[in-house]
């Protein structure tokens, strides 16, 4: 009997983000959002889920030649938007648009310290 799979059938499963310094972006990104990450050499880091080690990795951290303007926006959710408003710029990120309102909530725009746009957003 095979086990039910926890990936959803055309569900965005796997977010890559291209860095300029793998150790720098880990660092941001652990500042910033507390993620963690499994190292697979020196040009690779995975994104550990937040629900432990045994769930599927949410993304991964790949060395290149910097982010490219104008693809696709990934966003992420917080309870504290203000919180993690702070915790982008401390991190060393900064923010590019925002916060602002829409329909059912608030959200900024902010890029990493490789140029990588990235959004949160909090529901009202």
């Amino acid at each position: 009997m095979t086990q039910p799979s926890p990936r959803r059938h055309h569900a965005i499963d796997y977010v890559e983000l291209t860095v300029t310094d793998l150790e720098q972006a880990k660092r941001f990104y652990t500042d910033a959002f507390g993620w963690q990450f499994n190292d697979y050499g020196p040009g690779y880091a995975g994104i550990r889920s937040p629900q432990g080690e045994a769930a599927p990795e949410m993304g991964g951290l790949r060395m290149g030649q910097g982010a490219q303007a104008g693809g696709p926006l990934v966003l992420l959710y917080s309870t504290d938007l203000d919180g993690s408003v702070e915790a982008v710029k401390n991190a060393g990120g900064h923010v590019v648009n925002g916060p602002y309102e829409f329909p059912g909530g608030r959200r900024f725009h902010f890029t990493d310290p490789s140029g990588n746009e990235l959004g949160v957003w909090a529901q009202a």
